[in-house]
């Protein structure tokens, strides 16, 4: 099919300029954004029509010596403008001690004023003065309600321990760090996956072995928010793993519209709906990665807006 019914596959490549790493920090609403590392750009792009805008990254944000990641989102009703909000890490003595996020509006062209969140310290180290978090990392958002959520993660431990959920509230322009379930906290990163629970609301897609548990955050009438373990899904007979595959299974990547995630051992690629437990073999594998999947519904017209001060605007042709 033609465009805009099909995307052509060479929007979805990165420049090939010879100097640095471009990194996919997620799609939505129809935009896909990445950071241009050595640049010190965030890129944001229209796969439909080939429009593209260039960020500069604001004060504060390195990229190199401390983690950022972003997200990119439109408001509700409105098909020409977006924002960006970018998300990283104060240090101090070597030590990241607190959460920094800035919100781009391409409405206005201008970087909102910096937030910020400390991070809560491990428990081995509480009557420390700063956590003993030496190197954090970002995965790619999920939007759930009014939120957007990220995995931090310490890549300073052997096995990329998770160390929280990292949230944004968009309405209230607050970020807050949400600790995981304690009876699952300590595994790794590719174990994890946010994602909408339940009847709506947080929730936690976790991977244990040959089952998945799902978690949910509720509410008491107190007000008082905690973890409640939902289902438990077993998935070596839905997905008919052989042996060396069971021991490998990882979250692949996440397709929030959908509600689907992508699960992956060496050799297969499956997904699963969330809601309905539909599993599918998707295509084989030969390599574990993560998978950035693209959700949209193209609108004929529609676009990334004109430049403003601060941010270059091009289009492909």
């Amino acid at each position: 099919m033609d465009s805009p019914n099909r995307v052509p596959e060479g929007r979805f490549s990165y420049e090939h300029t010879g100097n640095g790493c471009f990194i996919p920090f997620g799609c939505r609403h129809g935009l896909q954004l990445i950071f241009h590392q050595s640049g010190k750009q965030l890129h944001v792009r229209d796969p439909f029509n080939g429009d593209k805008r260039r960020l500069p990254v604001p004060p504060g944000f390195d990229g190199w010596e401390t983690p950022i990641s972003g997200a990119v989102f439109r408001a509700a009703g409105d098909i020409q403008h977006f924002q960006v909000v970018l998300v990283g890490t104060e240090r101090n003595n070597q030590h990241h001690t607190r959460v920094i996020a800035r919100v781009y509006s391409s409405e206005t062209g201008i970087w909102g004023n910096l937030m910020s969140t400390p991070l809560p310290p491990k428990a081995s180290s509480s009557m420390d003065q700063h956590p003993t978090k030496i190197r954090m990392w970002f995965t790619i958002s999920v939007l759930v309600g009014h939120s957007l959520y990220w995995l931090l993660t310490n890549i300073s431990a052997a096995t990329n321990m998770l160390d929280g959920i990292l949230e944004f509230d968009l309405e209230r322009q607050t970020l807050a760090v949400i600790p995981v379930p304690v009876d699952i906290a300590n595994n790794c990163l590719s174990q994890f996956q946010v994602m909408q629970a339940e009847g709506g609301g947080l929730g936690i897609f976790f991977l244990s072995k040959f089952s998945a548990q799902l978690w949910k955050m509720e509410t008491d009438s107190d007000g008082v928010a905690s973890w409640v373990l939902g289902r438990t899904v077993e998935l070596d007979k839905p997905l008919s793993l052989n042996p060396e595959e069971e021991e490998s299974l990882i979250i692949g990547g996440f397709a929030e519209y959908n509600n689907v995630v992508f699960l992956q051992t060496p050799t297969n690629f499956f997904m699963v709906q969330l809601e309905s437990l539909q599993f599918k073999k998707v295509s084989k594998s030969n390599s574990l990665t993560r998978y950035d999947p693209f959700e949209s519904v193209y609108v004929a017209g529609t676009g990334i807006d004109g430049g403003h001060d601060g941010a270059e605007f091009f289009r492909n042709t």
